[in-house]
């Protein structure tokens, strides 16, 4: 798996192909800074306390347009008014793949105003 995931867009997957590895996972995890695997390594996600409810509203804007555009939609959880949560996998593989270590290295790119 390559580590330069900012040069490359997200690929349709409609499954058929096999989830990362643990060990795979863990290695894209250095890539991206901030994001965790669950214990199972079925899934990232990283967490944000917001500035405010308006600068959190604004990344989440800010992610569902990248999102959109690579054709890979995280889970959003806003809770708390600014306790933002960001969560991604593969649906399709239940599991990993290179495209959300693609997404989750622009996320993190996306300015955000933090507490």
């Amino acid at each position: 798996m390559s580590e330069n995931f900012l040069k490359k867009k997200c690929k349709p997957c409609e499954g058929g192909i096999p989830a990362l590895t643990i060990a795979q996972a863990k290695a894209g995890l250095a890539s991206v800074p901030g994001w965790q695997a669950d214990p199972s390594g079925k899934s990232i996600s990283i967490q944000y306390k917001m500035k405010h409810f308006m600068a959190a509203v604004a990344c989440i804007n800010a992610i569902a347009r990248l999102a959109e555009s690579e054709d890979h939609h995280p889970d959003l959880h806003l809770t708390g008014y600014r306790n933002l949560t960001i969560k991604l996998s593969t649906h399709a593989i239940g599991g990993l793949s290179e495209n959300d270590f693609i997404l989750a290295a622009k996320i993190n790119e996306i300015p955000k105003e933090l507490k």
